[in-house]
């Protein structure tokens, strides 16, 4: 178990991006007409997360070195690729990560690849669109020699999704830095986080997502992405996943439900936690704040895994995360600090203490 200062660390490793979602709602990409950019990348959105609820974290990753400052923070669909050469979106992205508490010293600068770009958007009937570009962008681009491994030996969680598994040299990096971790004594916390169009098929992603699988200790993954690992259409059948998702070494497996809460799984217990109901304006972070409020519980008490009751009070502050995201838009600007969580419980469970 890790002691001192940084004994509840987390660090999250992968890809940080630039999200472009639409100033207005209900629409589809092909429909907006004006953006607004907000840092994101589930990894990171993981790591600001932790540390606005109060929590200790790092991020570990690869963006953009351009020598030329930036514009504003709205473009229209026509103008922004005529504007990106001129944004200094990785500085932009390293600051945040700063300006929000997060150790950012493990971050890598490429001049040679631009930092990954994607337009996001939560259309009229409730589906999320999404459009990228990383070809290649810089996150694909790290390399094992550039992983700081002190940082990774400090972690008594080490998170991280799968999209960096999809290309070398990230996806040797991505392992590498498993294995320090995990010699180390870190928990390894794994939410694949689904993005099929940046796989080159959809056999290669549920292969490269299971291919590292066994070696976590603590997965989230969403119903949609129980049908497409398991390959079974009732994600909601709990033999499913207890046979087919469950392994020998895993501690924890949150199966996360929207706004309808979780469901989770341990060798010894297993349950459902409700959601907490609001008004949704755009879910793009909501898993990974979620996640970011699981997490900031579990650095601080690995008894989450022995103790339901305790398990089932740290969902629920979870999925409290993840309903305050989705009340404003964008990933990284949306996520709660733990006393708007707190606020948001004790509407909604008056008898949630604020020390829990």
């Amino acid at each position: 178990m890790k002691e001192g200062a940084n004994g509840s660390l987390v660090v999250c490793f992968g890809e940080m991006l630039i999200d472009f979602v639409p100033t207005v709602g209900g629409v589809s990409l092909a429909e907006a007409s004006t953006f607004k950019k907000a840092p994101g990348g589930a990894p990171a959105n993981v790591a600001v997360g932790i540390s606005k609820l109060g929590g200790s974290s790092a991020f570990i990753g690869k963006v953009h070195l351009d020598m030329v400052l930036g514009h504003g923070s709205n473009f229209n669909f026509c103008g922004i690729f005529s504007q990106l050469g001129d944004d200094d979106f990785g500085y932009m992205l390293s600051d945040i990560l700063k300006q929000n508490n997060v150790d950012n010293s493990g971050v890598r600068f490429d001049s040679t690849a631009r930092t990954s770009l994607a337009f996001i958007t939560l259309r009229a009937d409730g589906e999320r669109e999404f459009l990228f570009f990383r070809h290649p962008s810089a996150d694909m681009l790290l390399q094992e020699s550039e992983l700081d491994i002190n940082l990774l030996e400090q972690a008594r969680i080490f998170h991280y999704g799968s999209i960096s598994l999809i290309s070398e040299p990230c996806r040797s990096s991505h392992i590498a830095a498993m294995r320090i971790a995990k010699k180390s004594g870190s928990i390894l916390s794994y939410d694949p986080n689904l993005r099929l169009a940046l796989w080159p098929s959809a056999e290669a992603a549920r292969e490269g997502i299971m291919s590292i699988w066994e070696q976590a200790d603590v997965i989230k993954i969403s119903e949609e992405e129980i049908t497409f690992l398991t390959g079974c259409d009732d994600h909601t059948d709990d033999k499913v996943v207890l046979d087919k998702l469950f392994h020998p070494n895993l501690k924890l497996l949150i199966v996360t439900e929207g706004s309808e809460g979780c469901r989770y799984y341990t060798k010894e217990f297993k349950g459902r936690v409700p959601g907490v109901k609001v008004k949704p304006v755009d879910t793009t972070g909501a898993g990974d704040a979620f996640v970011g409020g699981m997490l900031s519980n579990l650095a601080f008490n690995l008894n989450l895994f022995e103790d339901e009751k305790l398990l089932r009070e740290a969902l629920l502050f979870a999925n409290a995360c993840g309903a305050v995201t989705v009340t404003e838009r964008g990933a990284i600007p949306a996520l709660p600090t733990k006393e708007a969580v707190l606020k948001l419980l004790g509407k909604v469970s008056p008898g949630w203490k604020a020390d829990t």
